[in-house]
Parts: structure tokens; sequence; C-alpha cells
């Protein structure tokens, strides 16, 4: 299994080492994160984001590119409430639909889930 984060999922994780140590020993580190995530779960004060730079530094960060962000428009739109969720969290989905039993640490079960519903690969949803 996967573990992918979002916003939530990062900050959920930021400063917490015993439950990094958890994923550690079960063998779900490091996660997938995807970049566009950064700027709803840091700041841009060096202070303020020291535990979420930190954690970051220890995840997979990845680039969001032009199909990736493609299959993201597809699940959103999919959906039927594409209104009401957000690009960030389709391309979270999007990201964790790329590799084998992907699970999804977030804040936000409802969106993730209709939008893993909407994928074709395997993703759990796991609320934070």
């Amino acid at each position: 299994m996967k573990l992918v984060l979002d916003s939530g999922g990062v900050s959920a994780l930021a400063g917490h080492r015993a439950r990094l140590a958890e994923l550690r020993r079960r063998d779900l580190w490091p996660p997938l994160v995807p970049a566009v995530v950064l700027t709803e779960a840091l700041t841009g004060n060096h202070r303020r984001d020291f535990h979420a730079n930190r954690l970051l530094g220890m995840c997979q960060v990845k680039p969001v590119d032009e199909p990736l962000a493609r299959q993201a428009a597809v699940l959103r739109t999919n959906t039927g409430t594409a209104g009401t969720i957000s690009a960030t969290d389709a391309i979270v989905v999007a990201l964790a639909g790329t590799v084998r039993d992907a699970n999804v640490l977030t804040s936000d079960p409802a969106d993730l889930s209709a939008l893993a519903a909407e994928s074709e690969g395997t993703i759990a949803i796991t609320a934070v």
C-alpha cells in the first residue's frame, strides 16, 4: 500500500513523531505528495512552516504534469459536483490512481471519496 497526502494529511502529520513512527513501522513511508498540495499546506513563513517543511523533506513530492492534471479534471467532472470539489483534491486522487493500492490521508474524506469512486484504481480514503 502507498500513502498519499493532501494538505490535511500534511498538517495532521507535521510535528507528530509518534504517528510518523507508526507509518514507518507499517511500511507506509515515504508518502507521495503532489507539489500543488504545498500551496495549501504552507504559508511561506519558515517559522510557521517548520514542521510541515520538515515532514515534506521526508516525502516524495511529485510534480503535476499535463497528463495528471487532465486526469484530475476528468475525475472532478465525473463526480457531478465539480463546482464544489477543489482542483487540488482532484490532483491528489489522480496521483493516487497512478500507484497500486493507494491510501489517501485527508481531512476531507467526502470529496476525496467521491473522486476515488471515479478512479480506475483501488484508492482507500482515510480521515485524519
